[in-house]
């Protein structure tokens, strides 16, 4: 059973129950993305393959709807001798108006994300330990001191690694692929595209597996989201897909990264599930034992 969530809400109150079962079934707890998921779906009727699609691409982030106030709350009960109070009252001022949701062009949204990833770092061993979920220590487990400090840092790198700390989350996280390697290879002098939802670790439903590498300072994906498809079933099947980048796999296509553009939008293509769908579509035709036809292609696909 896999729902990428703790089974116990994974099916409304239809989900399994959480005294039925030993405490193995499930190790990790609820996570963020769980969270946004039951938020989104809860209570509401009358989806259609429209709103499905832009509900999958909600720029809501729970986890720091949860972690930033404790931050906020730290640093409003800092006493005034606090070293880090004076120097991170802009920072903190970015954060308490933020609305918690990701956006190419935020730099609260920056900010929040390397702030969580260092808090993690330190907290995620400990709550192993303990048999806790990493994000009730770092809520609960982790000092006052302690949150600002992972603040603190999280400046410094945003400042040394890009110039500043208000830097636009689309600056950092990228979308890059250069080649035809199995094993992706990146590089910050290279193209790349900015894509604007975050790892589901922070409860982005559309997740972008992002991360620096040894020679860069950008992050750039590899996990994650990697095909993504909305269906309505009806008298007639409609679809709408992506696949990250593009189909194909040959450095030289048309479709290496025909992709791209819609699979950091969320604008996802129509799937083409009956015969007339293809009209106007079809780059070649073949049938076994004879020749591969050719005929005009649709670029707008």
């Amino acid at each position: 059973m896999n729902t990428n969530d703790w089974p116990y809400s994974a099916a409304g109150d239809l989900s399994p129950r959480r005294e039925a079962f030993p405490r193995y079934m499930d190790t990790a707890g609820e996570n963020p993305r769980g969270l946004h998921a039951t938020e989104l779906l809860t209570g509401r009727r009358g989806w259609t393959l429209e709103s499905l699609n832009k509900a999958a691409f909600d720029p809501h982030l729970p986890a720091f709807a949860r972690l930033i106030p404790l931050l906020v709350q730290a640093y409003d009960q800092a006493p005034a001798s606090e070293p880090l109070k004076n120097r991170l009252r802009d920072q903190v001022a970015t954060l308490r108006t933020w609305d918690d949701r990701w956006a190419t062009d935020s730099a609260p949204t920056s900010l929040a994300v390397f702030w969580g990833e260092d808090l993690w770092a330190d907290s995620a061993p400990l709550a192993k330990a303990a048999k806790m979920s990493v994000y009730d220590w770092m809520a609960n487990r982790t000092s006052p001191h302690q949150k600002l400090h992972a603040l603190a840092t999280a400046s410094d790198r945003l400042t040394k690694d890009f110039g500043r700390w208000r830097t636009p989350w689309g600056e950092i996280n990228r979308y890059q692929r250069l080649d035809d390697t199995i094993a992706p290879h990146f590089d910050d002098a290279k193209r790349s595209l900015p894509v604007p939802f975050t790892s589901a670790q922070w409860g982005s439903l559309a997740s972008f597996g992002a991360h620096r590498y040894p020679d860069t300072k950008r992050y750039y994906g590899s996990s994650g989201n990697s095909f993504v498809a909305a269906v309505e079933f009806g008298p007639k099947v409609r679809a709408v897909a992506v696949t990250a980048g593009g189909e194909s796999g040959h450095l030289g296509s048309s479709h290496f990264t025909d992709q791209v553009e819609r699979y950091r939008s969320g604008d996802l293509r129509p799937v083409y599930f009956y015969p007339e769908d293809l009209t106007g579509h079809v780059a070649r035709r073949y049938h076994p034992g004879g020749p591969s036809l050719a005929e005009p292609q649709d670029t707008t696909r």
